[in-house]
């Protein structure tokens, strides 16, 4: 009777553990670093990965912002406290190369007995997030490129059909719509310079750096105090001080995003990924579209940046979070997933099968979903070029926030372009000579 009763026990505590992810045998984290409807929904995405098995319970944290993840999952590797997967942002790559800190997800896959067909995934996506000799380091995941949104009444209202392809119909549509009596022409964040910056330094292949934009050496300087970059933030400047560019981000209370949502700001510049929030929260009437960003007249347009992050690996787990981690990997990359983080994102499908399969579907079709594929045909509408593949700095994330500094300075305090950029740019290299010295001889992957 006692084996009857214990295996009767047996019994409901598997059935439990099946029904209920908590008893799950394995748990492990996931960091992100992605807040508001994005990480809603990577938070439904965890639980649909719980409930599809019973092997393992993903816990996912969000860090609110990319740095703050990149931060804080250093910090907890050297306590031996980091999670099994961090999500790093473009941005950081060259740490997490340079760190030691990961295990490669082909080898993680390949010692968990999945057999991946990399050469599926998109190469403008997985190449950022390999080695020099394509060996790809971690999982791509939620990557995107920076788009323009328009408002097509607002633009039809002052005689403008169409998208906008160049600067100078972006400027000549928000002076007629000024003068229409339109508040903001174009809503702008100076801090947003990965769309308003260096998106536009791939497009019109211009130099962030040398050395390839540091695929070269940790020796690369910048060089964005140069070139076209100083005609460009003159442009930004001047647009301002006539009202046409709008500054909106978080600091005036309302970001670029919201103020175009709600038809206040009539164009804008904002990652792709961002489609689906707008197409749910856009005013009721509001008609909206995105095109591929402005580039000046006469330019031989190159290809976008990807932009978004991918899936690191962390050192330091047992091998049944490792386990968990491919597994959930594994599901990541099913065509039903893949589908569904596309749809209720905007951010493209990372596998060309993935692409191909939702545009023979019908997907990029009509609303909400029409004028996502643009992302792709911007990601690779030319084989990428030293500039167009990436940049590839040290603490780059620093180097951001020179570049943010030096266009605040131009619009706020009119502090001469040129001047500006080159206190940018001195501060900068001291930024990349500092992180080149943390790595002695060491050379990138």
């Amino acid at each position: 009777m006692t084996n009857i009763r214990l295996l009767a026990a047996a019994s409901t505590v598997s059935l439990l553990a099946l029904a209920n992810p908590a008893f799950a045998q394995t748990k492990f984290e996931f960091w992100y670093g992605l807040s508001g409807d994005l990480s809603d929904r990577i938070q439904d995405m965890c639980k649909t990965f719980n409930e599809s098995q019973a092997d393992y319970e993903i816990v996912c944290v969000s860090q609110e912002t990319y740095e703050n993840n990149l931060q804080n999952t250093i910090a907890a590797f050297r306590a031996n406290k980091q999670p099994t997967i961090a999500q790093i942002s473009d941005g950081g790559v060259v740490d997490l190369m340079l760190s030691g800190a990961y295990l490669p997800v082909r080898q993680l896959m390949e010692d968990n007995g999945y057999d991946i067909d990399w050469s599926n995934y998109n190469s403008g996506v997985s190449s950022y997030f390999a080695t020099s000799t394509g060996e790809l380091l971690a999982m791509p995941f939620n990557n995107s490129t920076a788009m323009f949104y328009y408002n097509t009444d607002a633009l039809k209202a002052v005689g403008f059909e169409g998208a906008p392809q160049t600067w100078e119909q972006v400027e000549t549509i928000a002076r007629d719509l000024k003068a229409a009596g339109y508040d903001c022409p174009v809503a702008f964040d100076p801090t947003g310079q990965w769309q308003w910056w260096e998106q536009f330094s791939a497009i019109h292949n211009q130099p962030i750096a040398s050395n390839g934009n540091g695929y070269g050496g940790l020796n690369a300087t910048v060089e964005f105090n140069k070139g076209l970059f100083v005609k460009q933030l003159q442009f930004y400047k001047d647009m301002y001080d006539e009202g046409l560019f709008v500054v909106k981000s978080k600091a005036t209370g309302e970001t670029a995003n919201d103020a175009f949502i709600n038809a206040k700001c009539q164009m804008s510049s904002s990652s792709i990924a961002d489609h689906g929030t707008i197409g749910k929260q856009a005013v009721e009437g509001m008609h909206w579209d995105v095109a591929m960003l402005p580039v000046w007249e006469g330019t031989e347009r190159k290809n976008s940046l990807v932009g978004g992050a991918a899936l690191w690996t962390l050192k330091g787990k047992s091998a049944e979070e490792y386990k968990g981690a491919a597994a959930f990997y594994a599901f990541l990359a099913t065509p039903k997933q893949a589908e569904w983080w596309s749809t209720v994102t905007g951010y493209i499908p990372v596998t060309n099968s993935g692409f191909e399969a939702m545009k023979a579907a019908g997907f990029y079709d009509a609303a909400p979903y029409k004028g996502r594929e643009l992302a792709l045909a911007s990601l690779s509408f030319t084989p990428p070029t030293e500039y167009t593949r990436g940049v590839r700095l040290g603490n780059f994330g620093a180097v951001r926030v020179e570049i943010q500094n030096a266009m605040q300075a131009v619009l706020f305090n009119n502090v001469p372009v040129q001047e500006a950029l080159d206190a940018a740019a001195e501060r900068s290299n001291e930024v990349l000579r500092k992180f080149e010295a943390t790595y002695p001889g060491k050379t990138l992957p």
